[in-house]
């Protein structure tokens, strides 16, 4: 009986992986198509997005049939409640991935984009969710600590770009428009962090059985 839970807790863990794997790729794929005004990837950003969004109804399967076939232990309990809560999270991180490709067909090609930090911000964001993932499936609350700690260098970066594009709207106010779509872009990649970040917290409770904000 154990043997086959922890068989399907491991297909649980890659799927995770996977579904990870393409909110990632979307990040990227999404502020490329920004940075390079290519939007021919934004497409490629909304069909990794509805895949998410099939992936989390079959990791939520997953998981109910564990709790429903099995005969969790309390640890065991945590790592599949845990598992549930994170997937909202990570499907969230697709659709603010799609949000930035949708505003991608606005902004692309502008000369702005190149001087601001969004780049920097969505690489920071990408690492973020990467190690928030792999912090669960390994059980390494380190990681997931540091995933929580990482948070504040996006929110830095965030607020290191409102600042530059308060700077180019002061002294150019015919921009401004393209500002505030480039602001949403660097708040959409806060958000990001923000669920990796809730993703890290839902690890830590999975192995110690607290959770930071209770």
């Amino acid at each position: 009986m154990r043997n086959n839970f922890d068989k399907q807790l491991s297909r649980l863990h890659s799927s995770l992986i996977r579904m990870g794997a393409l909110c990632e790729n979307a990040i990227s794929l999404s502020v490329k198509a920004l940075l390079d005004n290519d939007l021919a990837l934004t497409e490629k950003v909304f069909a990794a997005d509805k895949e998410i969004d099939r992936m989390e109804r079959e990791i939520e399967s997953e998981c109910l049939k564990l709790l429903l076939s099995q005969q969790p232990v309390a640890k065991d309990l945590r790592v599949i409640s845990a598992a549930l809560k994170m997937i909202s999270d990570v499907e969230r991180i697709g659709d603010q991935a799609s949000d930035i490709a949708e505003l991608a067909k606005y902004v692309a090609g502008n000369e702005l984009t190149e001087r601001i930090h969004i780049k920097q911000m969505a690489e920071a964001a990408v690492k973020m969710v990467t190690d928030s993932i792999h912090s669960f499936v390994d059980s390494d609350l380190n990681l997931a600590l540091k995933v929580m700690e990482y948070d504040d260098e996006v929110d830095k970066l965030f607020d290191r770009i409102k600042q530059e594009l308060i700077t180019v709207m002061t002294e150019n106010p015919e921009q401004s428009e393209i500002c505030l779509d480039l602001l949403m872009v660097a708040k959409y990649l806060e958000r990001i962090g923000d669920h990796a970040e809730n993703i890290a917290e839902w690890v830590d409770f999975s192995i110690t059985g607290k959770h930071k904000n209770a």
